[in-house]
């Protein structure tokens, strides 16, 4: 990924209010990323903890995702990242929506899946070892590879227009 500064990931936001691109806290250790070994850029808000980021390249341009992540705890006891793929205790999964881009999420419209709590996927997909006792590991090339994937999948449903996902 191509190193962004703060106001490129500001307007990078697909599907968020002037406001909220202005709100936007940057990740802590924003000035020392080392945007070569990204395959995108996710942090939770450190100022607003129900609130989350994903920015990627798609197209060759930056685009960013604001997530809103849901409260409250599940009864499960482990949960599947569907980002990384990675098996979890169930209280380091959490339900993510995002408000779709452009007239749909001004509709109201938005979509959802269960990403790491902490947005930590990047990482998770770098470890050698299993993260949970019946997870069975791929290569991790492969991993790394299929998290980019799905999670370009994902911004592109967000960037998909009103009805567009209906069949």
């Amino acid at each position: 990924m191509r190193a962004l500064t703060e106001e490129e990931v500001r307007d990078s936001f697909v599907n968020a209010m002037p406001d909220e691109r202005r709100v936007a806290a940057m990740p802590i250790d924003f000035l020392l990323l080392d945007w070569d070994h990204l395959d995108f850029l996710a942090w939770r808000d450190p100022h607003n903890r129900g609130r989350g980021y994903i920015v990627m390249e798609h197209e060759g341009e930056p685009v960013g995702v604001v997530l809103r992540g849901a409260e409250g705890s599940s009864r499960a006891r482990s949960a599947m990242c569907n980002l990384c793929h990675t098996m979890q205790p169930a209280d380091q999964v959490t339900l993510f929506s995002a408000r779709k881009a452009g007239r749909a999420g001004v509709a109201g419209d938005s979509i959802g899946t269960y990403i790491c709590a902490d947005l930590s996927c990047h990482e998770n997909v770098r470890l050698a070892m299993p993260l949970a006792p019946s997870e069975v590991r791929a290569s991790v090339d492969r991993r790394i590879d299929g998290t980019r994937r799905r999670t370009e999948a994902f911004v592109e449903r967000v960037l998909e227009p009103a009805g567009a996902d209906a069949s």
